[in-house]
């Protein structure tokens, strides 16, 4: 009899345990480089690591953010050779300067001067640069005239910009992923303005974590007509249809500035969105390809099979047409 109930006994113990371990999610958001951020994971029981973020947050924008005046960034930008670079400003740069090579200088996080100089914004219409204007500037442009010696940036060029605008938020995310996965977490969902990495699934709603490619909408609204699931992945997505300017003839130029020329892109890419294993290199190859265009993009994705991309172009006609390569899921 007493064996008996010492099986009930620890029987109520066990089921009451396994009651307590019911999946619980976790959701966080709130702002961070001038954008929103949104954090999802799965646990036992609620947690608040919003803190954490928050320090992460502050740690980055002090290493990178060129809003700030105060930054290792800024000041390594306004002449400062004494800045000694902690290791995320290490790690995207080193990440800039593969991709840099790659892409053969098409992505290169030092076109930033030419960016400002074309004043891009969220209206307004071509009005021409000098050309001797463009030329002066070109001069300071290339990520292979910026070097790291002894843990400090040194520049062949004192008015080279450095900006990583282009693939920080993108590393944001991976720190984030990074973090939650240092804390032991295995099902998770990060997004940070859009770029995106996830783990495991939503184990609430028994399912993959579902994301949504937004469609190239010129008056601002939003919507996604492509939903996929990611899995162990991370998707970033660059696009034209916010950021251009619009010339004499109608002409639609990209925000993103031609290397080689100084110039702005007429392209008929609108968006291109990329999924691999980090978020940096996603958002990073994003840009790359937008600026690449449709038909250079295809030959350079031959050669880099682990990226899986979804073009949305106009035709010919004007009509929006879409491309999937190297496997980017249906749906």
């Amino acid at each position: 009899m007493i064996r008996n109930l010492l099986i009930f006994s620890m029987l109520i113990i066990f089921f009451s345990c396994k009651k307590e371990s019911k999946p619980y999610l976790n959701y966080t958001n709130g702002n961070a480089f001038g954008t929103t951020f949104s954090v999802q994971f799965i646990d036992n029981k609620e947690i608040d690591y919003t803190q954490s973020y928050d320090s992460i947050i502050a740690v980055i924008n002090h290493s990178m953010s060129t809003y700030q005046n105060d930054s290792d960034i800024s000041k390594i930008n306004n002449g400062d050779t004494t800045i000694l670079i902690d290791h995320h400003f290490k790690n995207v740069f080193n990440t800039s300067k593969r991709i840099f090579k790659e892409t053969k200088g098409v992505f290169d996080p030092t076109i930033g001067v030419l960016v400002n100089a074309w004043d891009f914004g969220p209206e307004g219409k071509i009005v021409a640069l000098d050309s001797l204007k463009i030329d002066s500037l070109l001069i300071s442009v290339g990520l292979d005239k910026v070097t790291i010696q002894n843990d400090k940036i040194v520049k062949q060029d004192k008015n080279t910009f450095v900006d990583f605008n282009a693939l920080a938020k993108g590393y944001a995310v991976d720190v984030f992923a990074e973090f939650l996965e240092a804390k032991g977490l295995e099902n998770y969902l990060v997004e940070i303005g859009g770029e995106i990495r996830g783990k495991g699934s939503n184990l609430i709603k028994e399912k993959p974590w579902k994301i949504g490619v937004e469609d190239p909408n010129f008056d601002q609204t939003q919507s996604y007509s492509k939903v996929l699931s990611l899995q162990n992945e991370a998707m970033a997505t660059s696009g034209s249809y916010r950021k251009f300017k619009i010339d004499e003839n109608g002409n639609k130029y990209a925000h993103i500035i031609d290397t080689k020329t100084g110039y702005p892109h007429k392209s008929n890419l609108l968006s291109v969105s990329v999924l691999t294993d980090t978020c940096i290199e996603a958002d990073a190859y994003a840009t790359a390809l937008m600026s690449m265009g449709l038909e250079k993009s295809k030959d350079f994705l031959n050669n880099h099979r682990e990226l899986k991309v979804y073009f949305i172009y106009e035709d010919e006609n004007k009509e929006l047409q879409t491309l999937t390569v190297n496997d980017f899921p249906e749906n």
